[in-house]
Parts: C-alpha cells; sequence; structure tokens
C-alpha cells in the first residue's frame, strides 16, 4: 500500500525537481450522460490535475544559433464510472533542441502522422529533424509500453483488447497499467508551400508487436498527403498504403486508407468555416485486400464508437469563432462498413455485419471562454442505428458531454 502512494507522490512531484522558468497547472474535468443501448443510461466523470514545468535556455554565444528547451507535466485522474478510479500519468515530457535547421527531442511527446487516424498521440523516444529548402524531414523512433493504456489506444489485435479490458489495479500494477508492447519507427517529410502554393506530407511509418502473443501483427505504412487552396477554398487529398504480417508464418496483406476534404471559409464578419471529408478504411475484398488497422484506436465519431477499420464516414461540418470568448461546431456524419466480415469494436449490440449502412450521427458543441484561463465545453447529440440497415430496430443513442479546463501560469 505504501509503494502506491509513493508512486502518486513521485509521479506529481517530479516537476518540482526542476528548475523551471515558467510553471502552469491545470485542472480538467470532463462529465459525460449518455445512452449505449435502449435504457441503458451511463454517466463518467473525470478531473485530471496537471502540474507542468517549462525551462527554456540558449547558447550566450550568437552564432552558435542554439535554442533548447525542457518541458515536463504529470498528472493524477480521478475518474467515475460505475465506480471510483484514481490513476496517475506522466505526460508529455520532452527535451528539445534546436541548431539552426538541426533538430534533437527526446522523452516523451506528440507525434501524428499525416493522416491522423493512422497514428496520433504521445509516444516515448527520440526525434531528430532538418528543415531546408526542401523541406522538413525528421526520424522517429518509438516505444509503447510505458504508457497508460486506456490513454494510449493501441488495439490492433484480440490480443491488444483483451489487455486493455483488464481494468486497473495497484496491486498488480506491472501487468494492469501498461499498454501492448509495440516499436515503431517513422521518416517523415513535409513541405509548407510548394511552389509557394501546394502542401504536402509524406511518411513511412512500420510498427512491430513485442507481445508474447501468436497473432503478434507488424505492419508498414507509406502515407501520402497533399493540400491545395484555392481563392477561399482548401482541398486535401491524403491516401495510405499498408502492408502487413500477421501469425507464426508471418502472412502478407495489403490494405488501403484515404482522405478528401473541402474547407470553406465562409465570407462573414467572423472566422467560420464550412467542410465536407470523406474518411476510407479497406475492409476484405477478396483476395485483394484485407482490413485496414490504425495504430491508435480512436473514434472517427463524437458518440458513435468504431475503430478505422473497414470503415467509411462521410461528415459535413460547420465551425465558427464568433467572438474570441464564444465558439460553435455543428456536425452531421454518416458511417458505412466496407465488408460484412470485418469485426469492429462497435458498442451497439446484436447483430452488426447484416448491412453496410450504419446511421447518421448529429453533433453540436458550443465553446466559451470568460477568460483566458477558463474554458468551457458543452456539447451534445444522437446516433441514428435504424436510419441504417444494419441495426434496423435499434434505439437512438444519445450523449450529452460537458468540459471544464482552469489553467494557472
Amino acid at each position: 500500500m505504501k509503494k502506491k502512494y509513493i508512486l502518486i507522490l513521485i509521479i506529481l512531484l517530479i516537476p518540482f525537481a526542476v528548475m523551471a522558468q515558467e510553471f502552469g497547472l491545470v485542472l480538467n474535468q470532463y462529465a459525460d450522460l449518455g445512452s449505449r443501448e435502449a435504457n441503458d443510461v451511463y454517466f463518467e466523470y473525470n478531473a485530471q490535475l496537471v502540474p507542468r514545468f517549462l525551462l527554456l535556455f540558449d547558447d550566450t554565444n550568437p552564432e552558435s544559433n542554439f535554442l533548447g528547451s525542457f518541458f515536463i507535466s504529470a498528472g493524477m485522474t480521478l475518474g467515475y464510472s460505475e465506480k471510483f478510479v484514481y490513476v496517475p500519468e506522466l505526460l508529455r515530457t520532452e527535451l528539445a533542441m534546436q541548431w539552426g535547421g538541426l533538430g534533437l527531442s527526446a522523452g516523451r511527446f506528440v507525434y501524428t502522422t499525416p493522416l491522423a487516424f493512422l497514428a496520433d498521440g504521445l509516444y516515448d523516444g527520440v526525434k531528430v529533424s532538418y528543415s531546408s529548402g526542401l523541406g522538413h524531414f525528421s526520424f522517429n523512433a518509438f516505444y509503447t509500453g510505458f504508457l497508460y493504456k486506456k490513454n494510449a489506444y493501441i488495439e490492433m489485435t484480440d490480443n491488444d483488447r483483451t489487455i486493455n479490458s483488464n481494468a486497473f489495479a495497484y496491486s498488480d500494477f506491472l501487468n494492469t497499467y501498461f499498454a501492448p508492447p509495440r516499436v515503431m519507427a517513422s521518416f517523415d517529410w513535409e513541405h509548407l508551400a510548394i511552389a509557394d502554393i501546394l502542401r504536402m506530407n509524406a511518411a513511412l511509418t512500420a510498427q512491430f508487436d513485442l507481445t508474447n502473443s501468436v497473432t503478434r501483427y507488424h505492419s508498414q505504412y507509406l502515407t501520402f498527403k497533399m493540400g491545395l487552396p484555392y481563392n477561399s477554398f482548401f482541398f486535401e487529398l491524403g491516401l495510405i498504403l499498408s502492408l502487413s504480417q500477421t501469425g507464426s508464418n508471418n502472412d502478407m496483406n495489403t490494405a488501403l486508407a484515404g482522405e478528401f476534404g473541402v474547407y470553406w471559409a465562409l465570407p462573414t464578419s467572423y472566422n467560420s468555416r464550412l467542410s465536407l471529408n470523406a474518411q476510407y478504411a479497406s475492409g476484405k475484398t477478396g483476395s485483394l485486400f484485407e482490413s485496414f488497422i490504425p495504430i491508435n484506436t480512436k473514434n472517427p465519431g463524437d458518440i458513435f464508437q468504431a475503430r478505422m477499420t473497414a470503415l467509411t464516414v462521410f461528415d459535413l461540418a460547420y465551425r465558427a469563432r464568433y467572438t474570441d470568448q464564444l465558439g460553435v461546431h455543428i456536425s452531421a456524419k454518416y458511417f458505412m462498413q466496407n465488408d460484412l466480415f470485418t469485426i469492429n469494436n462497435f458498442s451497439i449490440a446484436g447483430e452488426q455485419n447484416n448491412g453496410h449502412f450504419l446511421g447518421p450521427e448529429l453533433f453540436a458543441a458550443l465553446s466559451f471562454s470568460p477568460l483566458s484561463d477558463l474554458y468551457f465545453n458543452f456539447g451534445g447529440g444522437l446516433f441514428l442505428p435504424a436510419l441504417g440497415n444494419n441495426w434496423t430496430s435499434s434505439d437512438p443513442i444519445w450523449l450529452i458531454k460537458l468540459a471544464v479546463i482552469f489553467t494557472v501560469y
């Protein structure tokens, strides 16, 4: 029991050991009230206290062109979902150094692939980058096995789902806290203005399964994304080609994913945007393609829970910032499954592979920041499975969300 409280104290007090130039304290609170099925109402609440420090340093020699920073943050989360839980977590903790165009980062920091539904989140590792007239190049190497599993969203196999579904317990900390172990490596390139107009991103990413499962899943991804502005419009197109090896025989499979978006900056006196976005992840199509498996499993919907596997999502959205304090987000999405074989992590019970059309989701959120250090976000919506052909007799699933963020610098 003493070890438990010592661990919590160490994680929360690590930042205080740093001679910091800037100190901050953030209190995040999130509450969800919603339904999963008819007459199945749930309530979830999470409060996270995050102390954080930033230390900036540079070389006094002006010719060295050196800049550096050390950022560290940790958190304690108190959550309630049928019972109370409290979980410590080391958050973003990064040492970053820059010598002109050459950069080096090490620690725990955010990494995102050009198409964010492939990989997006905190990872432990190193990053080496170089910027020149040809663009920004970076090499990243990561390990996932020290992350807190509920926030890492590593769920590529049935074995991963088993690891993540085991409830966290201090009495069995080593076996119930950490995410499935994987090694990741990625070589990325980005150019923001080819010919002063075209934005391009590309990445070659690989992940290797270090679990002891006989169904280990290794995969490699070639990602390409381009963006083109035209007057008040912006067009984006992204593609992913995936190769994977599964099982003891390392059977080779191929999968595809992609994204297309059109964004229109509306001619209003305030900042507002209308967008249409489509995301696609292949399912099993005979012997040609297998199901696309992303590294991070994050829901593409605000209400409907599904990983981006054998799924197509259409999203029509409106965003506006009426004032510096007040904003709104309204979206209408429609979900389709691309085959009738792949088992997804749908939260709706019953037969889930009878039809391709899963149903629409409507969601709206209002954000309000009366002070620079106080932020509110209130939203809600419906997912309507009966408007598809897969769950024709299912009742609507509804959700109301409230987030409050308070920051002390």
